[in-house]
């Protein structure tokens, strides 16, 4: 059995990786917390497998988290999720400690097999970064590989960057709804659950500062998100 410690500011998303375990018997959430400092002190009681951590959370990020506890000499594996597939955030969280980056738009068939490889003592890396990259800022190459990083982004053709920073999966199910979809629809369109969708939705909303499908509506055209 592979213990988990959950740490997310918001109550819908640890709710939502419960639920997503409930029927894996190899894993078993042990233990929430809801920020930082709270996380620090639950992992050190609790010591479990794996911790998995927002990046972004009040009065100490997720990458600090990691960071305080690697430097504790902890067994527990850590795995991050952010929103965020951003070259910066993924070498911050390897250079804190991390051995995993998940994005929170992932799959739930990837979700299991970032926790399955972590739990066997590997990397596990998802979002727009190479095993090369990755491989080399292992060996510490850390100044070369932000080199190379920085060099193939200018490469690289530049996607546009929404005004609230919104995911690609956050963009996906802002269109279905504002086109009428109930999360129900949005769920099987997208062949997620429902109560991903859910969660994704509810972050969406609170991105963009907005309390039901008009005003959603009504600010996306107003940043031309949407037709």
């Amino acid at each position: 059995m592979v213990s988990i410690v959950l740490v997310d500011d918001h109550f819908l998303v640890r709710d939502g990786i419960r639920s997503l375990l409930e029927d894996e018997k190899q894993y078993e959430v042990i233990g929430e917390a809801s920020d930082g400092k709270e996380a620090i002190e639950v992992v050190q009681s609790l010591k479990p497998d794996i911790v998995i951590c927002d990046i972004r959370m009040p009065e100490m990020s997720g990458i600090e988290t990691v960071e305080k506890l690697t430097n504790l000499s902890l067994s527990s594996k850590t795995i991050m999720l952010s929103m965020h597939d951003s070259d910066e955030y993924i070498l911050q969280s390897i250079k804190a400690g991390a051995d995993g980056y998940l994005l929170k738009d992932a799959s739930k068939e990837e979700f299991l097999k970032a926790l399955s490889t972590v739990s066997k003592g590997n990397k596990y890396f998802s979002g727009d970064v190479s095993s090369i990259l990755v491989k080399n800022l292992l060996k510490g190459s850390g100044d070369k590989v932000e080199e190379k990083v920085v060099a193939a982004k200018e490469e690289s053709q530049q996607t546009k960057i929404n005004p609230f920073d919104l995911t690609k999966r956050e963009n996906q199910i802002l269109k279905l709804a504002v086109s009428g979809m109930t999360n129900k629809d949005i769920a099987a369109e997208l062949d997620i659950s429902k109560r991903t969708t859910e969660v994704h939705r509810f972050n969406l909303m609170k991105k963009m500062g907005v309390k039901n499908v008009l005003e959603l509506s009504k600010k996306a055209r107003e940043y031309d998100m949407i037709p």
